[in-house]
């Protein structure tokens, strides 16, 4: 081989600045958007595209129908309204008459015009005062060599200041024409024809500049295919991993130790309890170590089944650790074991980080002695200095609430654990087949018998004072209360644990709601106050009192949303809708209606945005949180549901698994069954899955050499 002659990988790992149409100060721009290699222009997939398969003339033109027209900017006006707001419009002279492009309060717009200019605009024409009108208009402009694009699905990619649209083709498309027959095909020929996929270098060309729409279709299946198929395949490779390499203590749920834990409980499990129990059960049988995901919605009843499980690992001589994101949720963990084992020899401890050094330092030393059957805590229990005498199972509540990472540590504690990890924010079934594939799933969908309604209402503010003569009112009767207020930044956040409430602004607008109530509304009534930056015995004693019915109303922010269980507590305002997300709102409305009364929630909200008035209208719609998830979910995506990065697994470039879940659903299919037909992928055909696999996904999920 000519040693000056470059292998196909050196080819496609070329930097950007060499491909034709970038240069020094391009690759510069181009790097900010993260493309630094031919391969990754390669595979830089156009956010949109840009429809001009109905290019028209002026004379041509239909109203409502998306069009697109050519021509040049002959006036440009921009002028203010009466209403402080503006109107930008753009007279384009067209061959056969002209056209006005306006856009409302988007005064940055007249930037991107310039007298002579030509232009292409796509949209919806409208003819108005005997001129035709296109209302915000795509703008495509076109240099003054550049053909104009006729009767074709131009491209839109995800840009940076400084670099156009017209740059950016014209660089992913001469990588095209030096790179794409480059690649590699990691699909045997046979596997494309069984699946009807097209060949990646037929696809990859055809989604950057499609011929047409059933070429785009065609080109974007068989990306979005791959693209999900190697995810599955490599969470169906970890599991095959945790059977084959990984050994678990046989923590077998006798009907002694069954009966025994039953008779803890003074009531009877619900059929989904008594469901998840039993395939919970059956995996802690087995020398796999159980990895589940218990799924259920507000007030189902989770904090049972995972008592049992643990009791279930004590009964068996093994220790039980249950993690929780807060310590308000961890302190209601141990209350709820402290009721139920009251009767029980069952030695449980919590570990949070609110401990004094004296107290954390005997509890370490107790649990490493095995003195302490059941721990439970929060982000304080995966620190280096705690160490399990004989660790059984590992249960995590709020799951989502932690990354992979945090799990993994927690995991490598003992000797192959039992894994058991509950959510309360149900889970939209895309999702749990992708950000948690490698779990098996239990769900529990219907609370306890005996569980009261919620009423929920979206109030206005002119029927404020109406909802509190009835807040009140039910005061009097002697129910308690919660009044939420939200962080002063947006409140769809991730947050790892409430220390990231720790905004003294919050705080701040927290006293104001709460002097203002205390000396208004609420004055008549005993009113206390939590959030994030009090110290775990502030919260403690808050907490106690609120339990205790000493404090009538609780005014807090989103540190309530889960681990608060008050039956008197039958009333809930909720300031700032439109700044919760929908799941959020959901947690909140679990903390009422969890006893023998009848719950109220009342929403009080200024939605200025479509997303957060479809959001407000779905969360008063319904009470069930499963149909609430599938909302959120098509509202926000995964993306900010659960974040890719919080799980520690890359973005997907073209999928979207609000919009692919019947690829979604062939790609898992077809990835069992290849590995159950070769678990380590070690047949030549799959060598090239194999790579890519591992290459994408093994330091994420821990895969190692599958082989």
């Amino acid at each position: 081989m000519d040693p000056k002659k470059k292998t196909p990988a050196e080819m496609l790992a070329t930097p950007v600045q060499f491909l034709k149409g970038a240069g020094p100060q391009r690759a510069e721009l181009l790097e900010r958007i993260g493309l630094h290699t031919a391969a990754d222009v390669l595979f830089f997939f156009p956010r949109s595209y840009q429809d001009l398969t109905d290019r028209r003339e002026i004379n041509q033109l239909e109203e409502g129908k998306l069009q697109s027209v050519l021509g040049t900017v002959e006036e440009i006006d921009l002028r203010a309204t009466s209403a402080g707001g503006s109107i930008l419009g753009v007279l384009v002279r067209c061959d056969t008459g002209h056209i006005r492009a306006i856009w409302f309060n988007q005064p940055i717009m007249r930037e991107r015009f310039s007298f002579g200019q030509r232009v292409m605009l796509s949209g919806k024409p409208k003819y108005e005062g005997l001129v035709w009108q296109m209302a915000h208009p795509l703008v495509e402009t076109l240099d003054k060599d550049e053909e104009a694009p006729a009767g074709e699905l131009l491209p839109v990619y995800p840009l940076t200041e400084g670099l156009r649209q017209w740059d950016i083709r014209k660089i992913v498309r001469g990588a095209m024409e030096s790179c794409v027959d480059l690649l590699d095909e990691v699909f045997p020929a046979e596997y494309l024809q069984a699946h009807d996929l097209w060949p990646l270098r037929r696809a990859l060309p055809e989604v950057h500049f499609p011929a047409d729409h059933e070429s785009l279709a065609g080109a974007r299946r068989r990306l979005i295919y791959q693209e999900l198929f190697i995810l599955q395949l490599a969470l169906a490779a970890k599991r095959c991993q945790q059977r084959d390499q990984s050994r678990a203590p046989l923590l077998e749920a006798t009907a002694q130790i069954d009966a025994r834990i039953r008779r803890l409980f003074p009531f009877d499990l619900t059929a989904g309890q008594r469901q998840a129990i039993a395939e919970i059960a059956a995996d802690m049988g087995r020398s796999v170590p159980m990895n589940r995901l218990l799924q259920g919605d507000v007030g189902s009843g989770k904090t049972v089944v995972a008592v049992y499980a643990m009791l279930a690992a004590v009964a068996c001589g093994y220790q039980a650790v249950l993690m929780a994101p807060t310590e308000v949720l961890a302190r209601q963990h141990a209350l709820t074991l402290d009721r139920l084992l009251v009767a029980s020899k069952v030695r449980h401890e919590q570990l949070t980080g609110g401990l004094t050094a004296k107290k954390r330092s005997g509890v370490l030393a107790r649990i490493a002695a095995g003195e302490v059957d059941v721990v439970v805590g929060t982000q304080a229990i995966i620190q280096e200095d705690v160490r399990f005498a004989k660790l059984g199972l590992v249960v995590i509540d709020e799951q989502h609430k932690f990354g992979v990472r945090q799990r993994a540590v927690l995991k490598q504690a003992g000797p192959d654990p039992h894994y058991l990890v509950m959510t309360a924010t149900p889970i939209p079934r895309t999702v749990t087949m992708t950000l948690f594939g490698d779990l098996d799933v239990s769900t529990l969908r219907d609370g306890p018998p005996g569980r009261q309604k919620v009423h929920t209402y979206l109030t206005e503010e002119a029927k404020r004072a109406k909802w509190w003569d009835f807040f009140r009112e039910k005061l009097r009767e002697g129910r308690q209360g919660f009044v939420v207020t939200p962080l002063v930044e947006e409140v769809q956040r991730s947050e790892v644990e409430e220390a990231e409430e720790s905004d003294a602004a919050a705080v701040a607008s927290l006293n104001e709601t709460y002097e203002s109530l205390a000396n208004g509304e609420l004055e008549a009534f005993r009113l206390g106050l939590i959030h994030g930056r009090m110290s775990s015995d502030e919260k403690d004693t808050v907490m106690d009192e609120f339990r205790s019915g000493e404090i009538q109303v609780l005014v807090c922010t989103s540190v309530v949303e889960v681990g608060v269980d008050v039956p008197n507590a039958t009333l809930m305002t909720i300031e700032s809708g439109q700044r919760f997300g929908l799941a959020q709102l959901h947690q909140l409305r679990g903390r009422v209606s969890r006893g023998a009364f009848g719950g109220f929630c009342c929403v009080f909200a200024d939605p200025a945005t479509d997303e957060a008035r479809e959001r407000l209208k779905a969360f008063v719609g319904t009470t069930d949180g499963f149909e609430l998830a599938e909302t959120d979910f098509k509202l926000r995506g995964p993306g900010e549901l659960f974040g890719t990065k919080q799980h520690g697994l890359p973005p997907f470039r073209i999928a979207d698994l609000s919009r692919d879940t019947t690829v979604l659903e062939e790609a898992r299919r077809d990835a069992q069954t290849l590995v159950t037909a070769d678990p380590g992928l070690t047949q030549p055909q799959h060598a090239r899955l194999r790579r890519q696999m591992l290459t994408r996904y093994g330091q994420a999920l821990e895969l190692g050499d599958v082989g």
